[in-house]
């Protein structure tokens, strides 16, 4: 099964949980020219919600993030797992972070439909590097 693995970096913002946050901060990240590699929202409580920001270019988002004013945690890092959507695709990659003892605590994906998917992988920070070599990056 093919798929590459690379180090990516993400950032955290929280929202009041209303119409039009999510729109208001891709608009704004768009304005911004923030090209983004994976987005996610998740509540957290009743009345706010977590929106977690994987830029292509970390740098650009902590200088632009800031001169907006935005309030961002981060960047953290991930690792992005990208490949052909197979029966078992992920199977290769969660075999090798477990034989190199690497505790996936957090994951999310999607498959886009036409035969690919994207998988973003958070480990922890004092096992970061042994899962970076475990998947050869």
């Amino acid at each position: 099964m093919s798929y590459s693995v690379r180090r990516v970096d993400y950032f955290n913002t929280t929202v009041r949980d209303q119409p039009g946050e999510g729109y208001k901060l891709l608009t704004q990240l768009s304005d911004l020219g923030i090209n983004m590699l994976a987005f996610t929202a998740v509540p957290i409580g009743p009345t706010h919600t977590q929106l977690t920001i994987f830029p292509d270019e970390t740098q650009q988002m902590a200088t632009a993030g800031k001169h907006a004013g935005l309030t961002l945690d981060g960047p953290h890092p991930a690792l992005l797992v990208q490949g052909d959507d197979k029966m078992g695709a992920l199977v290769a990659v969660h075999e090798q972070l477990f034989e190199a003892n690497v505790d996936v605590f957090a994951s999310t994906g999607v498959a886009d439909g036409y035969g690919r998917y994207g998988y973003v992988l958070y480990v922890r920070p004092q096992e970061y590097e042994r899962a970076v070599a475990a998947l050869g990056i």
